[in-house]
């Protein structure tokens, strides 16, 4: 059975807080992953912040900390990775895919240290309902730097060792929550390059009558090369943008 189950199962989970975080929670190892997910593991330990984008915090340390949970799971088809997509109704990127995160808070803590892990893990349990007990960490990749927003982000990588129920918990904020198969991710046929009107270029995946671009399709595009996972794909191929993106 998929990991993304009821949406009201999600809701009551996070309305009672079974998913409270301990510091126990927030230790960070690759012990007992299942085979296909140690290239992940692996590459997380060596890349550098510039291999995986030109973008990268200022200098200065200015910028919003926040995290995301990059979550691989296991499916009916196989390995899967944790997406939603933003309410249509949103000011700033409606209806765009992303990965369950935000801004760290102060009682998170300090974001050189375990802020990140405990605000990505925070994040998808009121975003999704997610339990975070049933996740492990075992990596967390180099700070990166959304200009256009000013977030400094740090995307933490989850194994969905022990799935719950998954689904919108405020429709104000979230249309749905989805997994997209590791396999569709790594299709040829169901990658492109997303060009906005301002001329920026990305890469883009078209999973689950989704176009997921921007930040989180760029940290997929290189988990998915430096994990060995790439095939080649047509790089011209492109997928217009309108202005609300």
């Amino acid at each position: 059975m998929t990991h993304a189950q009821s949406t009201r199962a999600a809701a009551d989970a996070a309305d009672a807080g079974t998913g409270a975080l301990h510091d126990d929670a927030l230790t960070v190892s690759a012990d007992g992953l299942p085979a296909w997910l140690e290239p992940v593991a692996r590459a997380a330990r060596t890349v550098q912040a510039r291999q995986l984008s030109r973008f990268l915090p200022p200098e200065s340390g200015a910028g919003r900390q926040s995290a995301v949970l990059v979550l691989f799971g296991e499916g009916e088809r196989g390995p899967e990775l944790l997406l939603m997509e933003r309410s249509g109704s949103l000011r700033s990127h409606p209806g765009q895919p992303s990965f369950p995160g935000g801004s760290l808070d102060p009682e998170d803590g300090d974001h050189t240290t375990t802020g990140p892990l405990r605000a990505a893990l925070r994040e998808a349990e009121e975003e999704t309902g997610l339990d975070p007990g049933g996740v492990q960490l075992f990596g967390v990749l180099p700070r990166l730097y959304i200009p256009v927003s000013g977030f400094v982000v740090t995307p933490v990588l989850g194994w969905w060792r022990t799935p719950s129920p998954v689904g919108v918990v405020d429709p104000a904020e979230t249309a749905r929550v989805f997994t997209a198969p590791v396999a569709d991710l790594t299709d040829p046929a169901n990658r492109a390059t997303a060009v906005h009107p301002s001329g920026h270029q990305g890469p883009a995946f078209l999973v689950e009558s989704a176009l997921v671009w921007g930040f989180t399709a760029g940290v997929i595009d290189r988990i998915v090369h430096f994990a060995g996972w790439e095939r080649p794909w047509d790089r011209t191929r492109q997928v217009p943008l309108d202005w609300r993106a």
